[in-house]
């Protein structure tokens, strides 16, 4: 028996370690996010245009490294047709941002991947995770060449990076966020409250799938700068449904590059989440009052309200880079509190420990 115990707290121990991990790991990623969307509001994310996953930690270090690099952003469309003139001063602008978004993914490669090996190595991974962790560590490399894969498309015959690959590349990493949160969450103690109703549970994944679709949104309203198509709410351009949303050709079109229908339809998904979020909230008060579930609903239907809210206030002001950021940040804290909240239904990972019977 003792030896079961001892088994049950080294799990446990593990469990505390990898969470603590996994937590560096969501903040780093979390900051990730919010330099990516200012290296967008600012323009920036073209101001260098080669991929060096090695050398490119390296920022220049001389005035002949910088005239170098200033010299090969001279090259593309964005500097010939929007920036030329531009000053070595005003170029460093916004280099750095583009530098530091790159340099912080690939430092959450390292806090990812090295820790995840050593655990791996010293089999305190238990083996449920053993995949799932490499999958994500996998996605992580994938998500750097799609980041580059997105410059890429600004580099030649566009002024700016093409709103499907920017979108992708933002849910991308969404994706692994909140995966990471649900392993994380797993591997947490859990509330012995039982589940007050099974469509609460369906309910919280209906949520969550609506929180990280929405983001998608976000990410074609950024890529086409379609914040600014209507500065108006709760009317857009005078109308609940403004005329114009249906001007290109095929009408599918319109969803992702129509900057005025794009705005529209991230809207009705903002209002959409709001009412599932109200009725989930509803729904668990009447079935589980009292319960952490319960709790947790109401928060989550807090944070969505405060997200509405950002959200306007960004719309009504234009779009400054100061309430943007809040309004991704925003969305990664709600999306994140929403994955937590769907997992916190399934309970915690069961321990897996081995019990020898003696006759």
């Amino acid at each position: 028996m003792g030896s079961v115990i001892a088994a049950v707290q080294t799990v446990h121990r593990n469990r505390t370690a990898q969470r603590s991990w996994l937590a560096v790991v969501l903040l780093a990623i979390f900051a990730l996010i919010i330099v990516g969307g200012a290296t967008r509001l600012t323009d920036s994310g073209l101001s260098i245009t080669e991929w060096k996953p090695i050398h490119g930690v390296i920022p220049p270090l001389s005035e002949a490294e910088w005239q170098e690099e200033l010299e090969l952003y001279r090259q593309i469309p964005q500097y010939q047709l929007i920036n030329k003139g531009m000053s070595l001063d005003e170029f460093k602008t916004i280099y750095w941002w583009e530098w530091a978004h790159r340099v912080l993914a690939r430092g959450v490669g390292v806090l990812f991947g090295v820790p995840f090996l050593f655990f791996l190595a010293t089999g305190r991974i238990e083996k449920r995770l053993r995949w799932p962790l490499f999958g994500l560590l996998v996605l992580g490399g994938l998500q750097g060449a799609l980041g580059w894969w997105m410059v890429a498309s600004g580099l030649v015959d566009r002024v700016d990076v093409s709103q499907y690959r920017l979108a992708a590349h933002l849910t991308l990493a969404c994706v692994i966020f909140a995966a990471i949160v649900w392993v994380m969450r797993g591997l947490a103690p859990h509330s012995a409250d039982p589940v007050p109703s099974p469509g609460l549970k369906r309910g919280a994944g209906v949520l969550t799938v609506l929180v990280l679709v929405q983001i998608y949104l976000g990410g074609l309203v950024a890529g086409l700068n379609a914040g600014l198509a209507s500065s108006t709410w709760p009317l857009m351009n005078g109308a609940l449904v403004p005329s114009g949303l249906l001007e290109l050709m095929p009408a599918w079109r319109n969803l992702f590059e129509n900057e005025l229908t794009v705005q529209f339809v991230h809207r009705i998904g903002g209002y959409l989440i709001f009412v599932v979020a109200l009725w989930h909230m509803a729904a668990s008060i009447q079935h589980g009052a009292g319960s952490t579930h319960c709790r947790r609903a109401i928060i989550l239907f807090a944070l969505v309200t405060i997200q509405a809210l950002i959200g306007i206030v960004t719309i009504l002001t234009q779009v400054p880079v100061g309430w943007a950021l809040a309004h991704q940040g925003w969305a990664v804290i709600v999306l994140g509190f929403a994955v937590a909240h769907w997992r916190g239904f399934y309970g915690a990972y069961p321990l897996q420990t081995a019990v020898e019977v003696r006759t």
